[in-house]
């Protein structure tokens, strides 16, 4: 039987969401149970799955992974690459977002500055306060300090990407180099399980585009007309350059790193990872989503687990293109709005805090907030600020995760065809 593969069944999934969000709205309902909650419902169900496999997943591929390198020097070499990887592509896209955001001026409105006209609603400024609360700069310490946790069970359970990580990290150092016939055991124990966390994902993800289309017609019945308009005129310029942007960085800056750098064809990259990207989309999740990404890079890639597993899990948690573009958008269009002049220089500390941010807060509720309201601390703007971006930010996640995970997946092929992998992307 003709059946469609699973990025054309999220493709009419997410169609559908559109419009029966849309006709549903957060009212209608049908044998006094709401659409709405329905929505809700089908959509937590689908995150739960995915994050309930999130920690074993982490665990045995890292653990198989850095046992698959062998006693020797790969792991310092794959290090190296991976995190020369992340600083190189989260500092162009926030220079692209640099480039938009003075191009567009979103915050210039007939050459007046819009604060007065876009108007900042203090229900919106106490709701910024409350997600945010007392954050800031000195959290990014708490969070590097998060990576060796006195708990790694609690670790676990709070789910602290960077804990399980640098734990797993040790956990499969140190595993091959114990005695032999023990190594051994612990091998194929964790082998086991990494085999069987990836049949888990295969079933779960049978179930994607229903669980996509419980997720966006959530958010699309969420929105109501008045918001629309709102986004439509004075934060339409604003959206579009945040838009623009994120594509230029996922279809033109990160394809030529493929293709000159990589050596490979960015289209058949796009092909592989759709079923991944269009699931980030969906969640606004980069660690929801992990488990797909791992498996559409070793599947359709064909990266090896030995790659995958290193660059992966430590990309879904500190490598953030799509939110460090965003910070840095943000922030200058607030800028702009408050009619304040950024020189250069001041220019030149925002992009170098976004790139800090990006990475040191991945980890903290509300990252892309906690983020922008250190920038806007360091060039003296009020935290009432972000109101302004509320009315988009959601939608505009849900962009900047799928360029997240795409980041991911294209350090992970070109970090595997740099170590000489062969079969990349060639199914």
């Amino acid at each position: 039987m003709f059946k469609l593969k699973l990025h054309w069944q999220i493709l009419i999934a997410l169609g559908l969401a559109v419009i029966a969000g849309s006709l549903a709205g957060t009212t209608h309902g049908l044998f006094g149970i709401l659409f709405y909650d329905a929505f809700r419902f089908i959509g937590t169900l689908f995150l739960n799955a995915l994050k309930m496999i999130i920690v074993p997943l982490i665990f045995s591929s890292i653990i198989v992974g850095i046992a698959g390198m062998g006693q020797g020097e790969g792991l310092g070499r794959l290090g190296g690459k991976t995190l020369l990887y992340y600083l190189v592509t989260s500092l162009l896209a926030i220079l692209t977002g640099l480039l938009f955001v003075n191009l567009f001026q979103p915050g210039i409105i007939d050459g007046t500055p819009a604060r007065e006209l876009l108007g900042l609603d203090a229900g919106q400024a106490a709701e910024v306060a409350e997600k945010v609360g007392e954050r800031g700069a000195g959290d990014i310490a708490d969070v590097f300090l998060s990576m060796v946790p006195p708990n790694i069970v609690a670790a676990a359970a709070n789910g602290q990407m960077l804990g399980l990580i640098f734990f797993s990290l040790l956990f499969g150092f140190f595993m091959i180099r114990i005695d032999a016939p023990h190594a051994a055991t612990q091998h194929s124990f964790w082998e086991g399980v990494y085999q069987t966390m990836m049949r888990i994902t295969d079933l779960i993800m049978r179930f994607a585009p229903l669980g996509v289309f419980g997720l966006v017609a959530k958010v699309v019945a969420e929105i109501s007309p008045d918001q629309l308009d709102e986004m439509a005129s004075s934060l339409g310029l604003f959206f579009l350059a945040v838009v623009l942007a994120l594509a230029t960085h996922v279809f033109v800056t990160l394809p030529l790193l493929l293709r000159f750098v990589g050596r490979v064809n960015p289209w058949r990259q796009y092909a592989a990872m759709a079923p991944a990207l269009l699931t980030a989309f969906s969640t606004a999740s980069s660690s929801a989503t992990l488990p797909l990404t791992i498996e559409c890079v070793e599947k359709n890639a064909g990266v090896s687990n030995r790659t995958s597993s290193f660059v992966l899990p430590l990309g879904a948690t500190v490598n953030m293109d799509g939110t460090a573009l965003y910070e840095c958008v943000a922030a200058l269009f607030i800028a702009q709005a408050y009619g304040l002049e950024l020189s250069f220089a001041t220019q030149f500390i925002v992009v170098l805090v976004a790139l800090l941010t990006s990475i040191g807060v991945a980890g903290i509720p509300a990252a892309s907030l906690v983020a922008i309201t250190i920038i806007l601390g360091t060039i003296g703007l009020p935290l009432e600020a972000l109101g302004l971006i509320l009315a988009v930010d959601r939608i505009l996640d849900m962009f900047r995760t799928a360029v997240n995970v795409f980041s991911d997946s294209c350090g992970a092929v070109i970090i595997a065809r740099s170590e000489g992998e062969k079969g990349i992307l060639r199914t």
